[in-house]
């Protein structure tokens, strides 16, 4: 894998993913060709070009299923190429995401979300005959329905103002200092993404160290964000303009903190910490108070790690359930202890605790 890694690698991305070792990325990324039904330059009367559609030859397909079959060919190399337990994301407009999604699950992913891309400063409709094209759509998916996929819960909640992220992402498009231009001052390409919108994908799906498979590479946006972000990359182009580009730009990437800045720890993954092993270290010690937030609630420490309350004797959990009436409770968050006139959910000893032993 060491020769295909961080590098751009030109050529057909389809001859390209199926030399790949099989089962050897983590993630892809994919913003394929748009397959655009454009009817002509939209121009103001004085015949300057208002809209600068997407015209290159890499978006030209005869029919519908010259489109499909592409497709076809380049998701079932994708799955070769992707780990049991990997995830591919997809990005496109209402002339193609429609049928790429079909064909994903003809051929076995397993679709965990779509996402709306609203943009925050869309392109206007000219004509004013259409509503104002203001999204893309990507599509979320793992290898299979058995897959054992990676979703980094809190990262995502956490950037979102500790709310659940939701599938609607509101970011603006790629401009500025951002978009990449040639030497007479235009678009180096035509449907460059913005890094805000790699940054979420993949601090979503990824870990430091895992490698990130675009097979249609572009001017690298993907590549940048990986390398920025501790991650690896493979980019895969057969545009020789567009690699040069990429080259450039990323080389100039520096990874932005060190790894245990970069990282997104899952609780899954964190080891687990009994109760009881605060009572036997003596953060909490036997005939406690716990309470709830609001003080509604009590349960006192026993020595074993359980907690008694008036009628009712069991784990944190069991009790917590039991004085709310309720199926289940998470101890953790439920029961509290008090810390200067506040509460403080002892969820804090345990990661107290759990930074010590690391």
């Amino acid at each position: 894998m060491k020769s295909w890694v961080n590098k751009i690698h030109v050529g057909d991305c389809i001859e390209l993913m199926n030399a790949l070792p099989e089962g050897s990325v983590d993630m892809v990324f994919a913003d394929p060709p748009y397959n655009l039904q454009l009817s002509g330059d939209l121009k103001r009367p004085e015949t300057q070009k208002l809209v600068a559609g997407v015209d290159d030859a890499w978006d030209q397909f005869e029919t519908f299923k010259a489109y499909d079959d592409l497709t076809r060919d380049w998701l079932t190399a994708a799955r070769r190429a992707l780990k049991p337990d990997g995830t591919l994301w997809v990005i496109g407009s209402y002339h193609n995401i429609f049928r790429v999604g079909s064909q994903l699950q003809d051929l076995g992913y397993w679709i965990l979300n779509d996402v709306v891309w609203r943009k925050a400063n869309p392109m206007p409709n000219f004509r004013g005959r259409r509503f104002t094209n203001a999204h893309e759509t990507l599509i979320w998916c793992s290898r299979s329905e058995d897959s054992k996929y990676r979703f980094n819960y809190e990262s995502m909640k956490a950037m979102n103002d500790d709310l659940q992220m939701r599938s609607d992402w509101y970011l603006p498009i790629c401009s500025g200092g951002e978009r990449l231009k040639d030497k007479q001052g235009k678009k180096a390409h035509p449907t460059q993404k913005p890094e805000a919108l790699l940054h979420r994908v993949i601090m979503a799906s990824t870990e430091i160290g895992d490698t990130i498979l675009d097979p249609f590479f572009g001017t690298g946006t993907t590549g940048a964000v990986a390398k920025r972000l501790g991650r690896n990359f493979i980019g895969m182009e057969r545009e020789k303009s567009y690699v040069a580009y990429a080259e450039q730009r990323i080389a100039e990437v520096k990874k932005l903190a060190t790894d245990e800045m970069l990282n997104s720890p899952s609780k899954r993954d964190e080891p687990r910490i009994p109760f009881g092993w605060l009572v036997e270290r003596g953060m909490l010690e036997p005939g406690t108070v716990l309470t709830d937030d609001k003080r509604r609630h009590k349960a006192r420490v026993r020595a074993d790690g359980t907690l008694i309350s008036s009628d009712f004797k069991g784990s944190i959990h069991q009790v917590g359930a039991h004085v709310q009436n309720l199926p289940a409770c998470n101890g953790w968050t439920f029961w509290c202890i008090d810390v200067e006139g506040g509460t403080v959910p002892i969820d804090v000893l345990r990661q107290k605790l759990r930074a010590e032993l690391h």
